[in-house]
């Protein structure tokens, strides 16, 4: 009697074998395919995102259950994998669509594990990263009319955002509906050649436009990274995409409520920068690379993550280390237009800055900005709603502001790059600094252009005008400003590194209070 009332093997064996199906994904054939395709299958990229053996899967044995579906047999975990796990020892979620099962094509029973998982990550406050690889919505399960109750999960993104850092790695093709996914999360690295991301799928865009391209076309990583801006880092690989999440979230806290993690660094806080000397020209019209700037500031032995690299290189926009605190560093590039800010440019660093605030990470700007570009095409392109918006993030953020002026910090391009007026709370300058409502050059042309027709064009008016603009410079003087106390301290460029970490320190306990509004009405 006692084996009638025992029998676990058969009960044990089933879920073995369940257990198998699911964990085999959409079988050998398909996982083959995909590495074929230089994809890696979806547990093996969790594998390398998450710290070994932290994986708590939820909803490993759940299938489609749907009649309509009955032909394609069981659909393991229905597509996507979701679950907590950890990274350098703190717990994050992942929801990672499998594209070996029915394209990773979203369905039902898969959106029920996503939503629940959402809610854990509103209730654990963690980060959460999406692994991203599917076909969008499944046309075959919501085709009629109850997609009327569709679309919460992007509800609750929004809900999400600057509550837990959110992630949207793009390892394969995301149409439609899973486009969304990445354009809602704070971080978006695309793999090159194998990732993609548009509102309508080739297929799609044929039968609707008669358009003929291919998915790398319509939303590559070239696409968004250099021209959309929509993503913020093109990698080689799914390693390399997986390796770059990690090192992103090293750099933020679990959720709002916590400081950004500091860490321990062998990089001495008051190391001497003299490579700047030779790095920077001390002429206000040549070019170098604001990158080497960055590279000399910034920890030594923690390696930086430039958010949107490939779009509007006028202005950097990078995470790094500086005495182990993380810091948000927005820089002028003179490498490219100048350094001047245009459309692009305001919204990259915007976005940028309402990141770093919302986490609580400080940020460094540094400036070498001769302003905005101006003329017709910025103008029609809306230069001063852009424009506004930078200028709109930069007042609104409340973490501590450092700003240091290497050359020109010129009109409305000084103040977006946190002048003085935009509760900078310490203002440094080199002897090169140069802090105008506009340069030498542009004064002489405004001011003195009546004057200038007076001389004959040519030799003797170029003359006047170069003339003319040395005058000017003798106002535009570092010590002019520092004699006014419009500036906290002018500094030797090998100082920089050291004078930004004591002004971390000094502003490490900032407080700033803001009038009752339920939320501003940025310039978008």
């Amino acid at each position: 009697m006692s084996d009638d009332l025992h029998q676990w093997q058969p009960l044990l064996d089933d879920l073995a074998t369940r257990r198998s199906t699911a964990l085999a994904m959409g079988g050998p054939d398909r996982v083959e395919r995909q590495r074929s395709l230089g994809k890696l299958p979806v547990r093996e990229r969790l594998d390398l995102l998450l710290d070994p053996g932290t994986f708590v899967e939820y909803g490993l044995l759940a299938d489609h259950m749907d009649e309509g579906l009955a032909a394609k047999g069981s659909l393991a975990a229905d597509g996507v994998v979701t679950g907590i796990g950890e990274i350098d020892g703190r717990r994050v979620a992942v929801i990672a669509y499998d594209f070996t099962v029915l394209a990773g094509s979203m369905g039902e029973v898969g959106e029920r594990k996503t939503a629940r998982l959402r809610e854990i990550v509103l209730r654990q406050r963690i980060p959460v990263v999406w692994l991203l690889d599917s076909g969008g919505a499944r046309i075959q399960s919501s085709s009629g009319s109850t997609f009327a109750g569709a679309g919460a999960l992007f509800r609750e993104q929004v809900a999400l955002s600057g509550v837990v850092p959110q992630v949207g790695a793009l390892l394969g093709h995301c149409a439609a509906g899973t486009a969304y996914i990445p354009a809602l999360t704070d971080f978006i690295p695309m793999v090159k050649g194998t990732s993609s991301m548009a509102l309508g799928g080739r297929h799609l865009v044929k039968a609707a436009t008669g358009e003929d391209v291919t998915e790398e076309d319509m939303g590559g990583s070239e696409v968004h990274n250099k021209h959309s801006g929509v993503a913020d880092a093109e990698v080689a690989s799914d390693e390399e995409c997986l390796a770059l999440v990690r090192r992103y979230l090293s750099f933020f806290p679990s959720h709002n409520g916590e400081d950004p993690p500091e860490t321990e660094s062998t990089d001495p806080v008051d190391r001497r920068c003299e490579e700047l000397y030779s790095i920077v020209p001390t002429a206000p019209r040549r070019a170098y690379d604001t990158r080497k700037v960055v590279a000399a500031i910034v920890d030594a032995d923690c390696e930086p993550v430039e958010v949107k690299a490939g779009f509007a290189r006028n202005l950097l926009t990078t995470l790094a280390r500086i005495g182990g605190q993380p810091v948000g560093i927005v820089a002028s590039n003179p490498m490219v237009l100048g350094g001047a800010l245009d459309v692009n440019a305001a919204d990259k660093a915007a976005r940028f800055v309402w990141l770093c605030d919302a986490f609580g990470i400080p940020l460094v700007f540094l400036h070498d900005v001769p302003g905005f570009i101006v003329g017709t095409a910025v103008e029609k392109q809306g230069i001063i709603r852009h424009g506004a918006k930078f200028l709109f993030a930069v007042s609104e953020a409340t973490v501590p502001k450092i700003s240091v002026v290497l050359r020109k910090s010129y009109g409305a391009g000084y103040f977006v790059m946190n002048g003085l007026a935009y509760e900078c709370d310490h203002l440094s300058i080199w002897p090169t600094a140069e802090i105008a409502v506009m340069g030498p050059d542009g004064m002489v042309n405004i001011t003195m252009r009546k004057h200038l027709e007076g001389f004959e064009e040519g030799k003797e008016r170029d003359a006047e005008r170069i003339r003319l603009a040395e005058e000017f410079r003798a106002n535009i003087d570092p010590w002019i400003a520092a004699g006014h106390a419009q500036v906290d301290e002018v500094i030797d460029p090998a100082e920089t590194r050291h004078v930004i970490w004591k002004a971390l320190r000094a502003n490490r306990t900032k407080e700033v209070d803001r009038p009752w509004r339920k939320h501003g009405v940025p310039p978008v």
